[in-house]
């Protein structure tokens, strides 16, 4: 094998971070697997607001891509982000009570941005990913995916 040119970059002068550390880290990991699963939760509400949109309420598409949306999730949460191993079904449990929060927020102001504020119904709910991001990340760090510490 060859020795390293001069000029390669050393441990000392490798930088401290790599994109490895930084997928490693599981805020930036949450926030990767948050983004793509908002994108295919708002590609579900929006695929369903209009289609089931014209023959059923608003709130029963939300219901649906909820059930989409969370299944994604979780698996997307329990193998790259949080990485964790177990049963299975305790893990979506714990999960689905975390984004059944996060739903119980979203049916109560939903409405209330598209009936009382007046915003169309798909503004509406991109307004409200955000609350529910922040709500759904520490559920799910401290109690859908936590584990106990061995001491």
């Amino acid at each position: 094998m060859p020795p390293a040119p001069s000029d390669a970059p050393t441990e000392a002068t490798r930088p401290r971070w790599t994109l490895r550390r930084l997928l490693a880290d599981e805020r930036v990991a949450f926030l990767g697997v948050g983004a793509l699963n908002t994108g295919v939760g708002a590609v579900a509400f929006i695929s369903l607001q209009l289609t089931l949109g014209r023959v059923t309420h608003y709130l029963v598409v939300l219901l649906c891509a909820h059930v989409i949306s969370v299944l994604i999730a979780f698996g997307l949460h329990r193998r790259l982000v949080f990485r964790v191993r177990g049963n299975v079904l305790v893990d979506l449990l714990r999960f689905e009570t975390v984004y059944l929060g996060a739903l119980a927020v979203n049916l109560a102001v939903l409405p209330l941005l598209v009936e009382v504020a007046g915003i169309p119904v798909i503004g509406s709910q991109l307004l409200i990913v955000f609350i529910t991001s922040l709500i759904s990340f520490f559920g799910h760090k401290h109690f859908s995916f936590r584990r106990k510490e061995v001491v």
